[in-house]
């Protein structure tokens, strides 16, 4: 029987939130107010801090227990209360009330960048990442090389940090991390950033310390990683525990909510903050031309996708792309590679249309992300935002359906069949039959 590495009983964290006051409220107004009416202004300041203050429950009585050796997804939307959870795990943040009990040294990749010194090297920032998460320095010598030759680093290995990308600091910090040969090891989304390959590669070496005997807490939005990875997943939505269960049931409830929660074939979006140059209003599902979040086998499907800008753009960089029930990237594409020339005269809204045709997807559950911006980034990130169903349809008259099990696609081949066989110069060199 699996022993428990990690309890968690009745787990909450609260923040309080401050709300900014009246810029009218300048300093002459409550000095002028303090000297006039010391012991009003002292009874009002105590409302008005008290008024200004808002309770946030990023994790509310949460509860679950951990097998050694299990492979544990921790899913939900963002603002979950995820990272919340892991940064409590790690130890960086404290709960509010409850109680955590975890046997065994624990190593977490939570940000990008943590625990690094901008201006160390890498050889020497591997050294300092290391000693922070308990190595020894005969230790991190010892598995120096493994390190540097899982992080594919080598030539920048002498270069400060500070100029290092985004995923060259992943792979060194994830680096360190697994070398580290922990008992829990805790990965949030920041794999993100780096490329397919070296995702891969990660999952493979998360895979092989869970082998190990070792527990692996892992957050994502990518499904197909979870699911490939995870044997358990925990679901959390605003700050509560909503399932804990395989990680295929887990994973298909996530999926349905977040069905149900985007039903409409529209969807109106706010400006994104941080000061987007351009972004998007609203996107819309059409089926055969018409708004609809269902159709049919074999309809055309086409996204409009209402936009506005701050300044006047000619060719938006617009974006889609549509992942299955089960969290697999299916379609993805976009219109940077295009030759086509955008509006005629800059403006500063507008409508793009983006024509998929007779897609010929399997029937099911799909959602679609957007992204949105002007050379030479993307400005507004639409995740998941709309969801629609494909129904399944007899279009070739014969009674006999597409199996959706097989793949998410059935593509449209044309088989030719010849009574002889043919010469085909490509295959002359091995036509001969080859000796056992």
């Amino acid at each position: 029987m699996s022993v428990s590495v990690i309890e968690v009983e009745n787990l909450s964290k609260r923040y309080l939130i401050g709300h900014q006051r009246d810029a009218r409220d300048a300093l002459r107004h409550r000095l002028e107010a303090a000297l006039r009416h010391p012991f009003k202004w002292l009874l009002n300041r105590r409302r008005q801090s008290q008024a200004s203050r808002e309770e946030f429950w990023a994790l509310k009585d949460i509860s679950f227990d951990v097998k050694q050796g299990d492979v544990v997804g921790i899913i939900g939307r963002n603002g979950a209360g995820k990272s919340t959870l892991l940064k409590i795990l790690s130890r960086i943040t404290e709960p509010t009330s409850g109680r955590i009990c975890m046997d065994g040294r624990v190593a977490s990749l939570l940000e990008v960048g943590t625990g690094f010194h901008q201006e160390l090297t890498g050889r020497e920032n591997i050294f300092l990442n290391g000693a922070i998460l308990g190595m020894s320095k005969a230790e991190i010598s010892r598995k120096f090389d493994e390190i540097v030759a899982f992080s594919e680093i080598e030539k920048f290995l002498d270069t400060p940090v500070k100029r290092y990308s985004s995923g060259m600091y992943v792979r060194l910090a994830f680096a360190v991390a697994a070398h580290l040969e922990p008992e829990i090891l805790i990965v949030d989304e920041v794999l993100a950033v780096g490329d397919t390959e070296f995702q891969k590669k990660c999952l493979g070496k998360m895979s092989e310390v869970s082998r190990c005997g070792r527990t692996v807490l892992f957050v994502s939005h990518n499904m197909a990683a979870v699911r490939a990875l995870c044997r358990t997943g925990v679901l959390l939505e605003a700050g509560r525990v909503i399932a804990c269960d395989s990680i295929e049931a887990v994973a298909a409830m996530y999926m349905n909510r977040a069905a149900e929660r985007i039903s409409s074939p529209s969807v109106q979006l706010s400006k994104p903050r941080g000061g987007s140059d351009v972004w998007i209003e609203s996107v819309h599902l059409l089926c055969d031309g018409q708004p609809g979040a269902k159709l049919e086998f074999g309809q055309e499907l086409s996204l409009a996708v209402v936009f506005r800008a701050a300044t006047p753009i000619q060719k938006p960089m617009i974006g889609y792309l549509i992942r299955s029930s089960r969290g697999e990237n299916v379609v993805n594409a976009n219109n940077n590679f295009l030759p086509s020339p955008g509006y005629a005269e800059s403006v500063t809204e507008g409508t793009i249309i983006c024509n998929l045709g007779a897609l010929p997807l399997m029937a099911g559950s799909y959602s679609v992300s957007f992204w949105l911006g002007r050379n030479p980034e993307d400005q507004h990130y639409a995740e998941d935002i709309l969801h629609f169903e494909v129904l399944e349809k007899d279009i070739w008259g014969n009674g006999k359906l597409p199996t959706r099990s097989l793949s998410c696609f059935w593509w449209p081949t044309e088989f030719e069949f010849s009574p002889n066989c043919l010469e085909v110069p490509l295959f002359n060199d091995i036509s001969k039959p080859v000796a056992a």
